[in-house]
């Protein structure tokens, strides 16, 4: 059952983001909104490129590598999906060649899920693509937009890590 917000609480929703659809384009709100998305979309898309695997499965094979093997059950906690739809992404990895499901050290009916040089290989080509369309576009960008640039991603991640 979903609760219902009460009119003086979408009120302030609706002076906090404009209503009814959001605030006007040029705020500060819907202007972050829009560049992130976008940035994130065309990253996305270099991804694809550079390797023919989901968002989600790179997410999977990224975890992967930074926390090392994990159970089916652990990467769903970490990439917040259901348990189902983390079945699914890693037997695709697996059925790829990416990720390998093996023996749960003291757990008998767990798995854990490890990277293989094939998906580390992967990895490391798509996070190359990424960076190489981010420098390349970085670089049409003159010493003081570079500052901003990076004093606002600096200003990103600190919202983001809270």
């Amino acid at each position: 059952m979903t609760a219902t917000k009460a009119p003086e609480e979408l009120q302030l929703a609706d002076t906090l983001i404009g209503a009814p659809y959001g605030p006007a384009e040029d705020d500060l709100t819907t202007l972050v909104r829009v560049a992130v998305y976008r940035t994130a979309r065309r990253l996305r898309s270099e991804a694809q490129a550079a390797a023919d695997i989901t968002q989600s499965q790179f997410c999977v094979l990224a975890s992967l590598d930074r926390y090392g093997a994990l159970t089916p059950g652990e990467l769903a906690e970490q990439e917040r999906v259901q348990p189902p739809s983390m079945t699914r992404t890693v037997a695709a990895l697996d059925e790829l060649g990416f990720v390998e499901r093996g023996p749960h050290p003291s757990d008998r009916r767990q798995v854990l899920v490890h990277l293989t040089p094939d998906g580390r290989e992967v990895l490391t080509m798509v996070r190359r693509r990424r960076t190489a369309w981010l420098t390349e576009a970085l670089s049409e960008l003159d010493p003081e937009q570079r500052k901003a640039v990076r004093e606002t991603a600096e200003l990103l991640l600190t919202m983001v890590e809270r």
